[in-house]
C-alpha cells in the first residue's frame, strides 16, 4: 500500500528513505506534469531546483526525468540554489512553474517537494488539493509514472541545465541600493547554516568598503549541532562571531534561504516579529512606498496601528505563504510576512526571500545612520515594545483529537491578566486580550508538533501566557 502523500504549509515533507523515496518523488513529479498539462502551462516548461540536503540533486534529477518523459521542457538547476532564486527563475524564463527539492528548515532527516506556480509564489490550497488528488490516482494505477533517462532527455533537448544566479542578482540590483551598502564600510556576518544561501551576501556586497564574514558556508547535509532554522537555539556561533568580529549585524538564512534571522551588533537576536516591524518601517517611512501589508495569524500585530496611521491596512491570513502570497497579489501589498521569518515584497515575487530581506534590513540601518540596536530602539519608539515567544511540544499522534477538544472548549476569562476580548479561529485558536496580548495554539503544518505562541507587553508576561497555553491544551 503506497504511503499517503499530504502537502503541508509549504509542500510535501517527509523523512528520507522512510516516506521520502525516489518512487514517491517521481509520483509527485508525475502529478505535477499532469497538472501542468491540464492547466495549459506545460508548453512553457518547468524550473527544477534543489537545496543542499542529502541527495537533493539526485531527487531533482528524478523529477526532471519524469517531467521530460511527459514531454515537458525542464530547466534544471546546475547547482544547489535558494528557493527564492529558483522561484524568480520562473519569471526570468517565463516558465509555467517550478519544483524545488527542499525541506527548508526541517531537521536533517527530512527532504521535501515544493511547488511554485507560474506567478512564482507558493502553491495555493486549491492547487495543493488538485495535486494531492492526482497523486492518489497515480498511486492507484499500474505503471502510473512515466520516466525518461536523464542523459536521453538532455540529448533530446528536453532538459537544459542552467545557473539561475545571474538573473536573480540582476533583479536584486533593481530592488536594493547595493552601491550604498558596498560603500557603507560595515562588517556583516553571514551564516548560511550549511544551506543553499551560501555565498550570496558576500557576492552581493563585495567590491567596496563593506566586509562580509561567512560562517557555516560549506555544504553539510547533517547540519551538525543545529536544525537549519534561524532562531536562537541554532545561532550560538553567529552570536559569538558577531561579538568577536565587531560586526554591525549578523544575518542567518535557513536551509533554502527563504527565512531570515537577524542579530544586532551586540550579538543579540532580533526576533522575526520585530523584523516584520523593521521591514514595514523601512518600506513605508524610509522608502516611501505605499500600500497594505499581509501577515499570518502567528505574526506580530505591532505594525497594525502603524500601518493604519499611514492610511493602510494589515491583512491577516492562516499560516503559510500559500495564503499570504495570493493575498499580497489580491490587495497589491508592499510586504507579506510570517512568524517563521519569511518575508515577501512588492516588485519582486509573492514569496519569501531571506536574501532580499537581509539586504533591506541592512539598508534600513545604513539609511537611518544608526546601529542595529539603535534601529530596533527607533522601531519601538514608532510601534511600541512588544515581546514574543513560542514553544514547540511533541505529542503522541493519538492525542491530537483530545488536545483539539480541550482547546476548543476552553473559555479563559483573561489572557495574562488582561480580559479576553475575542477568539480567532482562522488557523488554530488565537485568544486575544483587550490590551492586545494574544495566545495562539495550533498544530504545525510541517512537523508533528503542537505550537504555542504569545505576544504581550512585557518579558515577564510571556512565560506566564505560554504556561497558560500549556494548561489550556493539557500538555
Amino acid at each position: 500500500m503506497p504511503s499517503r502523500i499530504t502537502f503541508g504549509t509549504d509542500g510535501w515533507r517527509a523523512i528520507i528513505a522512510e516516506d521520502y523515496t525516489f518512487d514517491n518523488v517521481r509520483t509527485c513529479a508525475q502529478a505535477m506534469a499532469e497538472y501542468q498539462q491540464a492547466t495549459g502551462t506545460a508548453a512553457r516548461g518547468l524550473v527544477v531546483g534543489y537545496d543542499t540536503r542529502f541527495a537533493s540533486e539526485r531527487f531533482a534529477d528524478a523529477v526532471a526525468e519524469v517531467l521530460a518523459a511527459n514531454g515537458i521542457r525542464v530547466y534544471l538547476s546546475d547547482r544547489a540554489q535558494p528557493t527564492p532564486v529558483a522561484s524568480y527563475a520562473i519569471l526570468a524564463r517565463q516558465a509555467g512553474g517550478a519544483v524545488v527539492i527542499t525541506a527548508s528548515h526541517n531537521p536533517a532527516l527530512y527532504n521535501g517537494f515544493k511547488v511554485k506556480p507560474e506567478y512564482a509564489g507558493s502553491a495555493p490550497p486549491e492547487v495543493v488539493q488538485e495535486l494531492e488528488r492526482r497523486i492518489e490516482a497515480i498511486q492507484a494505477r499500474p505503471n502510473g509514472v512515466k520516466r525518461l533517462p536523464l542523459a536521453e532527455a538532455e540529448r533530446q533537448g528536453l532538459v537544459e541545465r542552467f545557473d539561475a544566479t545571474p538573473d536573480y542578482v540582476a533583479q536584486v540590483e533593481r530592488l536594493v541600493d547595493l552601491p550604498a551598502l558596498r560603500a557603507a564600510g560595515i562588517t556583516i556576518v553571514a551564516d548560511a547554516m550549511y544551506g543553499a544561501g551560501s555565498g550570496y551576501f558576500a557576492r552581493l556586497l563585495s567590491g567596496g568598503a563593506t566586509r562580509v564574514i561567512g560562517i557555516r558556508q560549506e555544504r553539510n547535509p547533517a547540519f551538525p549541532g543545529i536544525n537549519p532554522e534561524p532562531i536562537t537555539p541554532n545561532l550560538a556561533l553567529l552570536f559569538d562571531t558577531v561579538r568577536q568580529s565587531g560586526a554591525a549585524a549578523g544575518l542567518a538564512t535557513d536551509g533554502d534561504a527563504d527565512r531570515i534571522g537577524l542579530v544586532d551588533e551586540q550579538g543579540r537576536f532580533i526576533n522575526q516579529h520585530q523584523v516584520f516591524g523593521l521591514l514595514l518601517l523601512y518600506l513605508l517611512q524610509v522608502r516611501g512606498m505605499r500600500g497594505d501589508a499581509v501577515r499570518s495569524v502567528t505574526m506580530t500585530s505591532m505594525g497594525d496601528r502603524f500601518a493604519e496611521a499611514h492610511g493602510f491596512r494589515v491583512h491577516e491570513t492562516p499560516v503559510g505563504f500559500k495564503y499570504i502570497g495570493p493575498r499580497m497579489t489580491a490587495v497589491d501589498a508592499i510586504l507579506g510576512g510570517e512568524e517563521s521569518g519569511g518575508f515577501g515584497f512588492a516588485g519582486h515575487i509573492p514569496e519569501r526571500d531571506a536574501i532580499v530581506s537581509g539586504l533591506f534590513l541592512l539598508d534600513l540601518m545604513v539609511k537611518l545612520g544608526k546601529s542595529m540596536s539603535q534601529t530596533l530602539a527607533y522601531l519601538q519608539e514608532q510601534m511600541g515594545a512588544w515581546y514574543y515567544d513560542r514553544v514547540d511540544i511533541q505529542f503522541p499522534a493519538q492525542e491530537r483529537e483530545a488536545i483539539t477538544a480541550r482547546v476548543q472548549s476552553a473559555q479563559p476569562k483573561e489572557i495574562g491578566s488582561s480580559p479576553l476580548a475575542r477568539v480567532n479561529t482562522i488557523d488554530g485558536y488565537k485568544f486575544i486580550a483587550e490590551d492586545g496580548s494574544w495566545l495562539l495554539i495550533r498544530f504545525s503544518g510541517t512537523e508533528p508538533l503542537l505550537r504555542i505562541y504569545t505576544e504581550t507587553t512585557s518579558p515577564e508576561r510571556v512565560q506566564r501566557i505560554l504556561e497558560q497555553g500549556r494548561q489550556l491544551a493539557g500538555v
